[in-house]
């Protein structure tokens, strides 16, 4: 159903804003109208108030004119494509000079961009003078306090989601997973419909398979062919320290290129505001120069180093401590094929690799709400240095819960048979659970609530066709489950990354399994996003931002690893029959030659290629001299 705003316009729902059921009517009445209060060129924000019997009353729809879109397009920076060709920040002054403005330019804007329009817009709603929400009186406010964050943090604002476009979401399933075909993702309507974030993750997604092919074809005639001569692996991981360092060089050049092409590659980032968790003694900010919670670094560095860093340990530790049992049932395992060979003993050898990969699982899961819990506490202002700090906790684990075994296989033990089966065991394992815990489970779960939702529709009135109408879709909505980011889709490519790039050169059927789950991934991934979760707010990202960080760590860990596995290979050791020394010195050596070649090669790769460079500096260039024109025809005026 669609609304008018208090203006008579036409109002379109675009963000569902869920109050909690016993939030006070003062507090409702107040924040409705500091949401209307938004006006700027004739145009304002509107919520439609949609309230159903027996149901939580408190949910509301919010929209804008497109005049106010519009401008909130020029207030945070939107790139869009301009008449020559080139990627410019929209300004509401020369909107005609933009290629796809036509008319009022109410199809100008994509319903993803208004809808993050409309968050911004929201979460720069301040307190002016009120010292407290009129009917909550614990929850203090001071002026120029952001009013949604407030909100939230209090759980007074449950929720703010945006709504899905039944028919734009219907033509993107089906050219998304909606039939099984050899194509490529629909990156650009990916990106219309989620924005910049979601659609770089799917790009980077296809980009690592396709970069894994050449791998597994090398990969499967030495598996078929040379599965017992650990000799000729060495080729293998030759070609393996290249591989890892030229596909990440070149994701660069790609990123880069998308983010130029969708406008968010010379975009300004907005100024960060302090995250709705953060606290502390109230304060003046010199940088915006309002009032604010402060609180002291040092305290913080205290609570990172003296409870964070020690938990962090101690996790490793325990960690290992499991690694420890695994061996030992290892041990046992073989002890007991090798009294009695049989068929069942043979399989018994693989259960405590098994049974390891399925606590390793349980052990990331369980440390990562523990790693939420503490990144929280440590009481972070901005949500980028919290990311920054929960990803750097997480991967430090996940990657030695993941990989301590192997490391202690290839290179204590150096049992490259053992080494060969944990990484298959691992790896199968890790996927069958990932696929299950993330596609069937919540898919499940979702179709569990769904047919809850629709009894309860199905009560209330006889649908006499399948569109269902506007109250119903925001109650279905608001059920689904929340989308929390690409955060564990990245962490899981980053593990993946890890077995390919550390240890595939002993098991080379590695890429030919991750290539077979990635391809799986694409679908079970697109399906979630598009009938499971909340649809999520655009993130208008220009790269794929601390993970590349993370999988360029990966990828120097993967030529020392490399290194070490050629140097301890039969057929180099050949070389250094009298003199172990000698052959450490050669290893270390050569991986130091082969790190610098790394970085050499990174540097001569541009991240942005050369035409793009031009268009940046051009466009840099032509901002420069409208800007001396601007000043010169103001110093002849003064003059005049």
């Amino acid at each position: 159903r669609i609304e008018s705003d208090s203006s008579g316009s036409r109002f379109t729902p675009l963000v569902v804003l869920e109050l909690a059921s016993d939030t006070n009517q003062d507090a409702i009445a107040w924040l409705l109208s500091r949401i209307r209060d938004q006006q700027q060129d004739g145009g304002q924000l509107g919520p439609g108030v949609d309230a159903q019997e027996k149901e939580n009353p408190n949910v509301f729809l919010v929209g804008a004119t497109w005049q106010r879109l519009l401008s909130g397009a020029e207030d945070v920076g939107l790139f869009k494509e301009f008449n020559d060709g080139s990627m410019r920040g929209f300004t509401c002054a020369n909107k005609h000079d933009f290629k796809d403005y036509q008319g009022d330019g109410d199809s100008f804007l994509s319903m993803a961009e208004c809808q993050y329009i409309i968050k911004h817009l929201l979460d720069t709603l301040r307190a002016k003078q009120e010292t407290h929400v009129p009917g909550h009186s614990e929850v203090k406010l001071y002026p120029g306090k952001s009013i949604v964050r407030r909100l939230q943090s209090k759980g007074i604002l449950v929720q703010v989601f945006p709504l899905h476009e039944k028919e734009e979401l219907k033509r993107l399933s089906f050219s998304w997973y909606g039939k099984v075909k050899l194509s490529l993702q629909p990156l650009d309507d990916i990106r219309h419909y989620y924005g910049e974030g979601q659609a770089l993750y799917f790009c980077f997604l296809e980009y690592f398979t396709f970069a894994l092919v050449p791998m597994a074809l090398i990969g499967v005639p030495y598996y078929l062919f040379d599965w017992e001569d650990y000799d000729k692996y060495v080729i293998f991981a030759a070609f393996n320290l290249v591989w890892c360092t030229v596909i990440l060089e070149l994701w660069k050049r790609c990123s880069a290129s998308l983010a130029y092409r969708w406008g968010t590659l010379s975009r300004k980032k907005a100024f960060e505001e302090p995250r709705p968790g953060f606290h502390g003694v109230l304060g003046f900010n010199p940088v915006t120069g309002r009032e604010e919670p402060l609180y002291p670094h040092a305290k913080r560095l205290l609570r990172i180093y003296l409870v964070s860093l020690p938990f962090v340990l101690l996790c490793l530790y325990l960690s290992l401590y499991v690694m420890m049992i695994y061996f030992q049932m290892e041990g046992w395992a073989l002890s007991v094929h090798d009294q009695e060979p049989s068929f069942w003993t043979g399989v018994l050898l693989f259960i405590p690799s098994i049974i390891y990969a399925v606590v390793i699982e349980v052990m990331n899961l369980i440390y990562r709400y523990a790693a939420e819990f503490l990144t929280e506490w440590e009481n972070h202002r901005l949500e980028s240095s919290y990311q920054n700090h929960l990803v750097l906790k997480v991967l430090v684990f996940n990657f030695f819960n993941c990989f301590a075994s192997l490391f202690y296989i290839a290179f204590v033990m150096q049992d490259m048979v053992l080494l060969r089966q944990s990484l298959a065991t691992l790896l199968i394992t890790s996927q069958i659970l990932n696929q299950f815990m993330e596609a069937f489970l919540p898919y499940w779960l979702q179709r569990r609530r769904n047919k809850k939702m629709m009894r309860k529709v199905q009560k209330r009135r006889t649908l006499e066709d399948k569109e269902l109408p506007l109250a119903e879709q925001v109650r279905l909505e608001a059920d689904m489950s929340t989308y929390l980011g690409t955060f564990d889709d990245y962490l899981e490519l980053f593990l993946l990354f890890g077995y390919v790039s550390l240890f595939s050169c002993v098991y080379p059927l590695a890429a030919v399994l991750v290539v077979l789950n990635n391809i799986t991934e694409v679908y079970s991934d697109a399906f979630k996003m598009c009938r499971v979760f909340k649809r999520p707010f655009s993130d208008p990202a220009a790269n794929i931002g601390v993970w590349q960080l993370a999988f360029e760590a990966m990828s120097v860990i993967a030529v020392v690893t490399n290194c070490s596995l050629i140097g301890m290979s039969p057929q180099v050791k050949a070389y250094f029959p009298d003199s172990e020394s000698q052959l450490i010195l050669w290893t270390v050596a050569i991986e130091h030659v082969l790190l610098a070649f790394k970085f050499i090669l990174s540097f001569l790769i541009p991240d942005v290629p050369k035409p793009i460079q031009i268009s940046l500096a051009r466009l840099e260039f032509e901002s420069l001299e409208a800007l001396k024109k601007k000043k010169e025809t103001y110093d002849y005026n003064a003059f005049l």
